[in-house]
């Protein structure tokens, strides 16, 4: 049985803490989402364990942008954006773009490593397991955040034998 996002609001809902005691339980890959808005050359980025493959014929994936943050501004001024997949050797980085309010993305590329991508002319994280391109196909409103569908222009491995960034239990983990 279908349900609308409306009537839910009716039913018995699970509170923010036990959503997110329960979901900390999933293990996610840890990535940077980066854009760049060429009209006033801004950048931003944001750490993100909620992207995902989505097809492959069209190359599509899905993130998801908290709603009214400086990505999501970015993002409806810009419909190329990148992904870089981060190794257990960026903790740093994915702590520092997780500070979202402490430090302005400008500071914050000035001292992450990075070089542009040639397709969306957003940052991509050097040393990444792997980069992704794309341009936003759609926007898809879900709760406090939105979903952006994206057609991926470019992937590359970058980092192959690398080992992933993990997120488990609100803590960075990486494999034993």
């Amino acid at each position: 049985m279908q349900t609308s996002p409306q009537s839910s609001t009716t039913s018995p809902a699970a509170t923010p803490e036990e959503f997110r005691a329960a979901l900390g339980q999933l293990a996610s890959g840890v990535t940077l989402v980066t854009a760049h808005d060429p009209e006033d050359e801004e950048d931003a980025g944001m750490t993100a364990t909620s992207f995902l493959s989505v097809s492959l014929e069209p190359p599509l994936v899905l993130v998801s942008v908290r709603e009214d943050s400086r990505m999501d501004e970015l993002l409806t001024r810009t419909d190329r954006w990148a992904v870089s997949l981060l190794g257990e050797t960026h903790r740093a980085v994915a702590s520092r773009f997780a500070m979202k309010g402490r430090l302005s993305d400008r500071l914050l590329f000035a001292d992450t490593p990075h070089h542009r991508g040639p397709h969306t002319g957003a940052p991509l994280i050097d040393g990444a397991l792997a980069t992704v391109e794309c341009r936003t196909v759609q926007r898809i409103p879900a709760g406090d955040h939105v979903l952006l569908l994206g057609h991926v222009l470019a992937a590359e491995v970058t980092a192959p034998g690398a080992r992933p960034l993990l997120y488990h239990r609100g803590s960075y983990r990486h494999l034993a």
